[in-house]
């Protein structure tokens, strides 16, 4: 009980140190970022495999990944670099594109709108001018642009479609509005986080060797055990934060759980792939933890590139990390902090 008191007290001071960085924090990365709802943030610059604002970033947002989706309010610019864009909720600026695909979705009002991309779709407000460099531009029946558009390859324009200043197609060898930026393959945001996850499982391995051991070995031994921790975890922690966040006193420990909590699903969804890339390893019998890092990150990612099937795959992937992650912590800490050595010593996945 003490020694549990002692680790309870000790997590206490090191998130109430650290609440004041993650309430200072303008740089957010992830598998997933997400500004909530109800949240309000500064300037934001985000690095995710998806991007999700909810809520509202009142100033710029910089956003990179597979999917950027702004849902809430920006009261400044949006630069994205993405696979997707998509904007169906309120950028009082500009929007500043370079991806595969670009959306204003209906019902949405952006400040003016300035894409290099596969296709570009206007199905909502433009308040000021589009230059779109695109394969196709098209104009939904509810689309409205208040200043001039300047295209380059095909539009579709519905007979509905407003736009009250003129419409100028580009020739094919003139610039781009983002300065010849080619359009972007949807999969480059997702190769870009893989490669994010290479480099945090490479430092995992090499810093944790024999724990990230155990935490595979874990995910193939009791891969259903996991699984269910891991959905556990994933539901339970976020509504003991908002528990704590009830009082005045814990909104602080709790901002800065979120971000641990943050932190961890990373460090689990690489660990996940860590975990499956032994398992198939294990087929062949080969015993390689730096090979099975690349394999399992590799697997994902081609798997993650199939629409709703690798959604899917990449969420059994976290629940199946997170879940041998939090087993393997409490076998290694648990019991009144005595180390257990169960799934850290042998696996399938050593040297």
């Amino acid at each position: 009980m003490k020694r549990a008191l002692a680790m309870l007290v000790t997590v206490l001071v090191v998130t109430s140190l650290l609440s004041g960085v993650a309430a200072a924090q303008e740089t957010r990365s992830g598998e997933t970022v997400v500004v909530e709802e109800d949240e309000t943030v500064g300037d934001l610059t985000a690095f995710g495999g998806t991007v999700v604002i909810q809520g509202t970033v009142d100033g710029d947002l910089e956003a990179f990944g597979g999917d950027v989706l702004v849902e809430g309010e920006v009261t400044g610019d949006v630069d994205a670099f993405a696979g997707n864009v998509r904007v169906t909720g309120e950028v009082d600026g500009g929007v500043s594109a370079a991806a595969g695909n670009v959306v204003v979705g209906e019902g949405a009002t952006v400040g003016a709108l300035s894409a290099a991309a596969g296709n570009v779709a206007v199905e909502g407000t433009v308040a000021g001018d589009v230059q779109a460099a695109a394969g196709s531009v098209t104009l939904g029946p509810a689309a409205t642009i208040e200043g001039d558009l300047t295209y380059g390859g095909e539009l579709n324009r519905h007979p509905d479609a407003e736009v009250a200043g003129s419409v100028t197609q580009e020739s094919p060898g003139a610039p781009t509005p983002l300065g010849e930026v080619p359009a972007l393959p949807p999969w480059l945001g997702p190769l870009y986080w893989t490669l994010v996850n290479l480099v945090l499982g490479a430092v995992l391995l090499a810093i944790f060797p024999w724990f990230s051991d155990g935490v595979a070995a874990t995910a193939r031994t009791e891969t259903l055990k996991s699984g269910g921790v891991g959905l556990l975890a994933l539901v339970g922690i976020p509504i003991t934060l908002a528990l704590v966040a009830i009082t005045v006193v814990g909104i602080p420990l709790s901002i800065a759980g979120a971000f641990v909590f943050a932190l961890l699903l990373w460090v689990a969804s690489v660990y996940g792939r860590f975990a499956v890339g032994a398992w198939l390893l294990s087929f062949a019998n080969v015993e390689n933890r730096w090979a099975a890092l690349v394999v399992g990150l590799l697997v994902v990612f081609l798997v993650g590139l199939l629409p709703v099937l690798g959604g899917l795959v990449e969420l059994a992937v976290l629940l199946l990390g997170l879940g041998a992650l939090s087993i393997a912590l409490y076998e290694r800490y648990g019991d009144d902090g005595r180390s257990r050595s169960t799934g850290t010593g042998e696996t399938a996945a050593t040297r």
